[in-house]
């Protein structure tokens, strides 16, 4: 049994008054990530859920160049190896 190293990331929310960090590696796909953040900050997708009270938020994630980009835009193993903080913008 071999364990992968951690990946931890810092994790920031729009109207959050903190941080919080995960370990990428705990998740196995998109799914389980945004479940985990919508779990950890108490808040919905827009785009699953259709909020008609404005209400939407968006992951982004910042990858090794600096450039943030939409989470879910690049196949997971390359999202887990490029991104190093996640935040969602309202």
């Amino acid at each position: 049994f071999q364990s992968k190293p951690t990946i931890l990331v810092k994790v920031s929310m729009d109207g959050a008054p903190y941080l919080r960090k995960i370990d990428l590696n705990l998740y196995k796909c998109y799914n389980e990530l945004l479940n985990a953040l919508e779990d950890m900050f108490n808040f919905k997708i827009g785009k699953e859920t259709g909020n008609k009270d404005g209400t939407e938020y968006e992951t982004t994630y910042e990858d090794k160049d600096g450039d943030w980009m939409l989470v879910g835009d690049v196949p997971w193993e390359m999202f887990t190896t490029s991104c190093k903080r996640l935040r969602i913008i309202k």
